[in-house]
């Protein structure tokens, strides 16, 4: 468990270099990310290298005794590399040019910048691969930031058609499988296929799912091309990426594949600003972030991870990139460390180590403020760093649950939705904070994981389920709760055979004979046992089958169950408001043989090997039951913005 800063010493006078290394060794600094923004100053005009203030900047660092994290310069081509090849650039949906003047200006697809990209890390990683302080490397940075995933331009339509060319072998197998006949959308060779964009009306949705599809995979060929040159030329140092939140326009299982650990940026303030929680939910979390926001996120990279995990940005004060940017409540950078090192982070980074006072993040704070004095994130990381030291290393353990979070799924969904607000990664967040609210673990994972040795597994949404999904579960043994819409189509998006939810029919033998989409403000009351909710946004319309019973029914004029249960599976047929799907995963759980509780509200708890976390993103203090424990940072009272730490006892 260390402390990481991002630094860029492009940006500095030289001058102020070394008492930067010297102070961020004081303060507890291990791990120094450098390099994924200065092409242009590594680089300056076609061919002319200036490696020397870098080599400095290294070797200014590691005479502090820092550990350096070299990023690849390709999130930022300089100016006359997008003039040398203009085709570089992509294109939006509209046909129009994504130019020149702020950052990730490249097209995936496009073949000229993926060789100088090819150059450029070559270069570097011959230069810095053995460097004895490099001890880490970033490929680009943020893969997909500011939507540039999807691109529409010649080139991305040229190589979408040999993708499809692979993937089908011939027109005639496509034009099956995307159903062209309807509306004589038939093709009579792939090279008469084009990017699904400015039809007039709602294009083939097994057109945009297999774009989709596409797009993510020039992610992993653009990634894997800077992964296997690092291998190369570094060898022994762990290749890594920084993820983003709430981020799923490609497949980051795939990307995950070829590095070593996996990054993310945490910006839990920004997050909530700016995705899809409720006025009154960004006014209760407005400087702490939602409670189970940074958890859900460390979960999933956890799950993707062969090395611990890092979060390579950590917000420290105020962003400057959502609507509204407050600053966070004192305690909680702290709070947002330590609950990282609970997840089983190895690093938490912070961005940055001084606020620019220029350009467009000049708003962003850092640990110091633009004048070098230390800010109160600085502080706070500063408190970390000496606590450190009373909190043992243990291994991070499986959780007793898993989720499975599949990004085709949300694609799938996105590519007909059907209802305007069915966002499937929104269902898989409040599935996993109401697991969280009853103070259980959980491992985020993949749909092709393997599910052995979990009590319970949750899969809120999965429409297409993958090869040997189903026998999976079934021989896991663990208690099952499926969401609205699995099993519901084919991988080419048509209807599944005999309807919903296909396959999964072997463990849960039901039909889904009708759906329907509820605008905002209507429900459909559900009866649990004593329980009265609701159902929003997304209803089922089923029929039981052989073995399989209503565990909680619709009470309105349709009826029918709402909740199916057979055996050690459940099917939730809608989407539930936040008490009743409490209300079904704690009954879940505890068939499952575990002990779940309502936690006060704010409050989260989370368990690693041996060690017991408690954080209060609330207002007031906490007191938890906790027994047979020694504590090692504070008590069993966790104050507003707190973090306790306690050390099991052994028997």
């Amino acid at each position: 468990m260390k402390l990481g800063v991002c630094y860029y010493p492009e940006h500095w006078p030289e001058a102020l270099w070394p008492d930067d290394a010297r102070r961020m060794a004081e303060l507890g600094i291990r791990h120094v990310r450098i390099g994924e923004f200065a092409w242009s100053r590594i680089e300056p005009s076609p061919g002319e290298l200036h490696w020397d203030w870098l080599d400095r900047a290294v070797e200014t660092l590691a005479r502090a005794g820092l550990e350096v994290v070299m990023g690849t310069p390709t999130a930022t081509p300089p100016k006359w590399l997008v003039d040398r090849h203009p085709g570089m650039l992509a294109v939006d949906a509209q046909g129009r040019e994504r130019r020149f003047g702020s950052r990730r200006h490249y097209d995936f697809s496009s073949d000229a910048y993926l060789e100088e990209s090819r150059r450029i890390v070559t270069l570097q990683a011959q230069r810095y691969g053995r460097h004895p302080a490099v001890t880490a490397w970033q490929t680009d940075n943020e893969y997909g930031c500011h939507d540039t995933v999807l691109s529409w331009s010649a080139q991305a339509a040229q190589r979408f058609r040999l993708w499809l060319r692979k993937r089908y072998g011939n027109i005639a197998r496509l034009n099956e499988a995307w159903g062209n006949v309807f509306w004589s959308q038939e093709y009579r060779s792939f090279d008469e296929i084009d990017a699904p964009m400015l039809t007039v009306t709602e294009s083939n949705p097994a057109h945009r799912f297999d774009f989709r599809r596409f797009a993510s995979d020039e992610v992993v060929r653009f990634n894997r091309m800077q992964v296997e040159i690092l291998r190369e030329h570094a060898p022994g140092r762990p290749v890594s990426h920084n993820f983003m939140l709430f981020f799923t326009e490609f497949d980051h299982h795939k990307v995950a594949a070829d590095l070593d650990f996996v990054g993310w940026d945490s910006y839990p303030l920004g997050a909530l600003e700016m995705f899809w929680f409720s006025d009154e939910e960004k006014r209760r979390w407005l400087r702490t972030g939602h409670p189970d926001f940074a958890a859900f996120h460390h979960d999933l990279y956890r799950g993707m991870s062969r090395l611990p995990f890092w979060v390579m940005e950590q917000q420290p004060g105020p962003v400057n990139w959502a609507h509204w940017n407050p600053s966070p409540k004192d305690g909680m950078v702290r709070l947002w460390t330590w609950e990282a090192f609970a997840h089983g982070a190895g690093v938490v980074s912070y961005f940055r180590w001084r606020q620019a006072p220029f350009a467009q993040e000049q708003m962003h704070a850092g640990l110091n403020t633009p004048d070098n004095q230390l800010d109160a994130g600085g502080i706070e990381a500063a408190q970390v760093a000496d606590e450190l030291g009373r909190v043992p290393v243990v291994k991070s353990e499986r959780a007793p649950v898993a989720l499975v979070f599949d990004y085709e799924a949300r694609w799938a969904i996105e590519a007909q939705p059907q209802g305007a607000d069915f966002n499937a990664l929104r269902l898989a967040f409040e599935w996993y904070s109401a697991l969280r609210e009853l103070a259980l673990d959980v491992d985020i994972v993949s749909a092709q994981a393997p599910l052995e040795g979990y009590a319970l597994v949750v899969v809120p949404t999965l429409p297409h389920l993958p090869d040997g999904f189903v026998a999976r579960l079934r021989d896991s043994g663990a208690q099952v709760v499926l969401g609205p819409r699995c099993g519901s189509k084919v991988e080419t998006l048509s209807i599944a055979d005999g309807l919903p939810p296909g396959d999964l029919r072997t463990l849960m033998p039901i039909r889904v004979r009708r759906v329907e989409s509820l605008r905002p403000g209507i429900a459909a009351p559900v009866v649990l046992g004593e329980h009265r909710g609701g159902c929003i946004r997304w209803r089922e319309h089923v029929e039981l089958g052989n073995d399989s019973v209503g565990e909680a029914q619709f009470a309105d004029e349709f009826g029918g169950p709402a909740v199916v249960r057979c055996g050690s599976v459940r099917y939730l047929a809608g989407w539930f408001d936040a008490p009743t799907l409490s209300a079904v995963m704690h009954r879940a759980a505890v068939d499952a043989g575990l002990e779940p509780y309502a936690l006060p509200a704010g409050v989260r708890i989370r368990q690693r090997g041996e060690l017991i976390f408690l954080f209060n993103y609330g207002d007031e203090p906490a007191t938890l039951p906790t027994e047979s424990v020694d504590w090692l940072i504070g008590n069993d009272t966790v104050p507003a913005q707190g973090v306790c730490v306690a050390r099991l006892r052994g028997d």
